[in-house]
């Protein structure tokens, strides 16, 4: 008789918390990401005993760490070109157009890309912190987020749940492909999907 395998189960995870970099400056890091970006500085533990900077906004925080002397060697030579495949933080905006205008105010170089999904036009621009780590500023949410491995459609796809929310409708109630109340919250574009 073959016994299954026990299934594992996945960490009990609520949402992310923060992404932290090690930076060559951290206060030129820190400008640009309060300046650039719009981060808000937010105290970080006192018992720290290595500088940094914590700072907030959109829901995320990014921790800045300065690189030790024998560190800065080691990291990552910062790059010229702009490679979208490059690791990178992605942020939304609604206006792409005025992202693009920011950038050039603040004289960074950036390359923008446009992805025609069936109808559904998301644009990307990519540019460079600093450090040399990769930014992307994009309308991602758009694209409608589709799970391929059966979990609810709503647990994914931000669209409809922030739909849902500003409609004062739970958002933790699984949601039918075919129901016509959700239908109505659904930009037209995502229905086709």
């Amino acid at each position: 008789m073959e016994t299954k395998p026990k299934e594992k189960r996945t960490l009990p995870l609520k949402s992310l918390n923060h992404v932290s970099r090690v930076c060559r400056d951290v206060n030129a890091t820190t400008y640009f990401y309060e300046h650039v970006l719009g981060f808000i500085p937010i105290k970080r533990p006192g018992s720290f005993d290595f500088d940094g900077a914590w700072l907030h906004n959109y829901g995320i925080s990014i921790h800045l760490l300065q690189a030790e002397k024998t560190e800065v060697e080691t990291l990552p030579p910062v790059k010229e070109d702009i490679n979208p495949r490059d690791d990178h933080l992605s942020f939304q905006s609604d206006s792409v157009e005025k992202v693009e205008q920011a950038l050039h105010d603040h004289e960074i170089k950036y390359e923008k890309n446009t992805i025609d999904e069936n109808g559904i036009v998301i644009e990307q621009v990519f540019f460079h912190d600093p450090d040399g780590f990769m930014i992307e500023i994009c309308t991602c949410e758009k694209f409608p987020v589709q799970p391929l491995n059966g979990a609810t459609t709503e647990l994914c796809n931000l669209v409809r749940t922030l739909s849902r929310r500003k409609s004062g409708l739970p958002s933790s109630r699984p949601i039918s492909r075919t129901s016509t109340a959700d239908q109505k919250l659904i930009p037209d574009q995502l229905k086709a999907f």
